[in-house]
This record gives structure tokens, sequence and C-alpha cells, in this order.
């Protein structure tokens, strides 16, 4: 087949349009397109007078070598390419004497035990939390009531934190083998709708998301996984080998239990703190990782669907309107928009108690009444935390306990007007947008909550912000705290077998290990971590 690119098409264009289009772009009779595949279809919003459809599509046509030929210099013409996943080693494999362990059931431990279980292994997966219908009880529990279970929120569990987020499916990730694909073909089996496969910025929600992950837990055990809820890796068992190499043999669980082990995929996820401080305990290598700091804003949808699609706000092939946006600051600070939820809702993210730390979550109709986005500043370590490889986590917890008194020590979070923020007094009542986040807002002066450095960054960034789309700096839009865990503050260092640098048969991996951000690439960083694990399992079997 031949895959077109950038073909451009009015918004609300006929069912017809496209193969006509195809037609035209390809010099070829009307009847010469035999079959016909939609790759990819984005919008370009750019001109709110003019919003075109954007689509790459497959098709199928007579005589294609000589159609490539003619196309040859032309970038937008090009045979389609073989998106299929192939396994890294011959399937199936014998299951070695000592199984694999996954450690974690977010989006990377949930694609590793998948891999390894195709595979033939038949993975241990272990997460400290609950599977996911008693997580989402637990997770309401602290929305509802202000009741925190430290083992089981939107942190930890099946699932992992991606659970309860807007579900996005997109990444910057370099992926020449296409593990994205795979990804999304995967997902798409567990139940998710098959327009993720062709749209540029592909969602899922919460609700589907958690039907999905039981559909891939049923799989994987169906392929002799096994898992184990509420079992929380609490120590490693490391061994000398002869040369002196630093050797995994086991872990020691938080139910007393010792579990041999010589092949560990440690997907831990961002928040796993305590996990991270045993591993430093241990002599693992870490170091650590820049992050970001700083709220949570919100707008009506309509402001944001009005100042990006104009006239054409609301129209069924758009959607509800997201946004990206970053500013470099005098003060040499980034402040950026991160994990834009569009119609959503900013929810209690804690996993640790006395702390308030905020996300974003969407549903896949994204019909709720707001907007939210991270408003973030950029942080490094030698500039912000130097000293120790966890000092970035001594810095989040110092900020979400701040939160946390402001918000009334209750894990109602601080919030404020973004005018009052502006003008560097306390809210006392609200605007025309109502905060979404529960178990409530306490209004009060987020600057008690930030450095110094974040309020500067983002007073400044935010007028700037109101000139790339109108209404964003509006003086209502309602800026709620604090938003810490944007991303690992610390790396597990690995080396290119993907193993630990110091300590071998330890694969850390995923988001939790600073090697991911966000559900596809942690997934896509899975696969290739279990690709690690199995060639390690053949060569020594070997």
């Amino acid at each position: 087949m031949i895959r077109i690119t950038d073909l451009r098409l009015p918004l609300g264009h006929e069912d017809g349009d496209l193969a006509a289009a195809i037609c035209r772009r390809l010099a070829v009779p009307a009847g010469a397109v035999r079959e016909m595949r939609i790759a990819r279809r984005a919008n370009d919003a750019r001109r709110k007078s003019a919003i075109v459809m954007v689509y790459s599509v497959d098709v199928a046509i007579d005589d294609e070598a000589a159609v490539l030929d003619r196309f040859a210099t032309d970038p937008h013409v090009r045979a389609t390419p073989d998106t299929d996943y192939r396994f890294a080693v011959p399937i199936p494999m014998a299951p070695p004497p000592v199984r694999p362990v996954v450690v974690g059931t977010g989006p990377c431990g949930l694609f590793a035990a998948l891999i390894l279980a195709q595979m033939g292994l038949r993975p241990i997966i272990l997460d400290r939390g609950k599977v996911v219908r008693e997580r989402t009880r637990d997770t309401w529990g602290l929305w509802r009531r202000g009741v925190l279970d430290p083992e089981s929120n939107v942190q930890f569990g099946e699932g992992g934190a991606g659970t309860f987020s807007d579900g996005k499916l997109w990444s910057q990730v370099k992926d020449p083998r296409h593990l994205g694909r795979k990804v999304l073909t995967e997902f798409v089996t567990a139940g998710a709708p098959e327009e993720i496969l062709t749209e540029a910025h592909p969602h899922i929600g919460t609700f589907r998301l958690v039907t999905m992950v039981e559909h891939l837990r049923r799989t994987i055990e169906g392929l002799g996984g096994e898992y184990r809820w509420g079992h929380r890796v609490d120590d490693l068992e490391i061994e000398a080998d002869a040369d002196g190499t630093r050797v995994l043999r086991g872990l020691r669980l938080s139910t007393g239990e010792y579990l041999a082990a010589d092949h560990v995929v440690l997907a831990i996820g961002h928040s796993a703190r305590d996990t991270f401080a045993m591993l430093h305990e241990r002599g693992v290598h870490i170091e650590a990782k820049p992050f970001s700091i700083g709220v949570r804003i919100e707008h009506p949808q309509s402001w944001i669907d009005q100042a990006r699609f104009g006239a054409c706000a609301k129209h069924p092939d758009l959607g509800a309107a997201a946004y990206t946006l970053s500013h470099h600051c005098a003060n040499d600070r980034t402040v950026y928009s991160f994990c834009m939820c569009p119609g959503g809702r900013v929810v209690a993210a804690t996993s640790e108690p006395g702390r308030v730390v905020t996300n974003g979550m969407s549903q896949y109709s994204r019909a709720e009444f707001n907007a939210n986005s991270g408003l973030v500043v950029g942080i490094d370590p030698e500039r912000d935390f130097p000293g120790h490889p966890l000092a970035g986590i001594d810095l989040q917890r110092r900020l979400e306990e701040q939160a946390f008194v402001a918000g009334g020590s209750s894990y109602a979070a601080p919030g404020q007007r973004l005018g009052d923020f502006m003008a560097g007094r306390p809210s006392v009542a609200l605007g025309d947008v109502t905060p979404s986040y529960k178990p409530g807002v306490t209004l009060t002066d987020l600057a008690t909550c930030l450095p110094t450095f974040a309020v500067e960054a983002i007073r400044e960034a935010l007028p700037v912000f109101g000139r790339q789309i109108a209404g964003y700096d509006h003086p209502d839009a309602m800026l709620t705290g604090v938003e810490t865990r944007t991303s690992s503050p610390i790396r597990i260092t690995r080396g290119r077998d993907f193993q630990s640098l110091n300590t071998r048969r330890l694969f850390p991996a995923g988001e939790g290990a600073g090697y991911a951000g966000g559900i596809l690439s942690a997934a896509i960083d899975g696969i290739k971590v279990a690709e690690a694990v199995a060639l390690s399992i053949a060569a020594n079997a070997g």
C-alpha cells in the first residue's frame, strides 16, 4: 500500500471528499483506488476562520511501484510502513526455573508483564496496592470524605497514576519500531475505541481505562502470569558475584515473604518514595533529575473552545479544545502547561498523610464544565536541590505539607483567583470560575505554598499566555495548588542492556525510574525492558 500524508480538507467536508482528494493527489482516475484506510487524522486550527482537517491515508492501487517511482522525490507519498510488532526472541520461550518478576502495574509494568506473558515466560506481578475497582473506591474515599489510604490511591494500585488522568495516548519519544502501535493495538483489543489508532492526539479517559486494565490483567493471567496484590517490595537481596559484581537474588516483601528473583522489572512509578529510599540505602545507583512544580489552572471549557476554534467551537469533528503553552522567563525559569485536561476536573493526588497534591483528570467524553492544566515551573538538581539524590523528594514533601496547612489541614487544597495571585493578595471570594477539586478548596494566597522563583515566573508567564489564548489570564481563572508530581525526581540509572548500572538483573523501568513521561512512553519502555529481560534469560539459558 501507499501512504499519503498531509492531505488537507475543509472542516465539515463530505465523506466522499477524501477519496477524491487522494485521486487528485496521485493523479489517478477516480476508480483506481481499491482500498483506503485512514492512518492519522488531525486538525489545523492556526487560522480559526479556516480550520482544516489533515489526513494521512493508506491506499491500495494498481501498479503501486510505478506510482511510488513517479513520486520518488515527494516526502508525502511513500510506501506504507510496516508497523507490526515482532518479538525480540523466538517464541514461545521456555519459562526459566526462577520466574521473572514485574514490580508495579502502571502502564510500564502492565506492558512489561504482557510482553513477558506473550513470550511464554509466566511473570509474577507484584503491586503494593489493590485491584482497580477496589482502588477506585479508596480513591473516591479521599475525594468525597477526605480519607486517605496510603497504599491505595491515585498513585498506587492497578493501572498506576495514569488510570486517574485524561488517558492521553501520544508521546514525543522516537519510536522507529512502532512500539506505540503495539500499545494502541493492545488497548483496542482490551476495549478502547478504534479511533485511538488514527487520531493524532488520542485519549481514553478514566472510566474506560478501568475496564481496559481489567481486560489486560485477565489476558496476562490467561497466559500464565500471576498477580499478587498488597505486596510492597521492602528490601532487596543482593550478592557479590565471583568477580565482585552486585547481582540481585531476591525480594523481601511487606507480607514478610522472601521471593527468589533474578530478573526483576522495577516499574514502581514516580511516587514510590519509600522504595526510592530503600534502593538508595542498598547502594543501587540513583541520581537526582529535573522535574517541575506549580499549580493547576482552570477555565470554563467554553472559553478555551472559543479562543482556539472561534465560530467553529463545538463542531463535532473538533471536540473540546486543548492547548500547549511555554514561556522562558527573565529569572531563567521556564513556565509551561502540563497534562492539559479538556472538559475535566482537578483531583486530589496525594499518597502520603498530611500532604496535598493536585493532578488533572478527564473522562472520554471530555464533557465537564472546566478545562484544567498544570501550570508548572521547571527546576533542576544543581540549582534547586543539590547535595543528595533524594533531595528532590524533600522539596516535594515540603511544598505538599505547606499546601496541606494552607488548605486547612483537611486535604482541601489551597486556591486563589488569578487576579488576586497577580496582585499578591489572598482571595476571599470566587469569581466566574468554580474550582472542581474535591474534597474542596480553601481560598488563600498560593504564594505561601511555592518558592519565590516559581511565583515570580508564573506571574510573568500568565500575561504572555493571555496574549496567545484570549481570556487565559482572566482575573477569575482559578489556581489550585500544589502540582509536584509532574515526573520522577530521581533516575535509577541503567545501561544499554536496561539493567541497573551497578546491580545486575535489576531492570529499572518507566516513569518512576526516570525513563518515561505519560502512559504511552511508559508502556513503550515496558516493552523494551521486557525484551531485555527475555534476551538475558535466553543468554543465561544458552
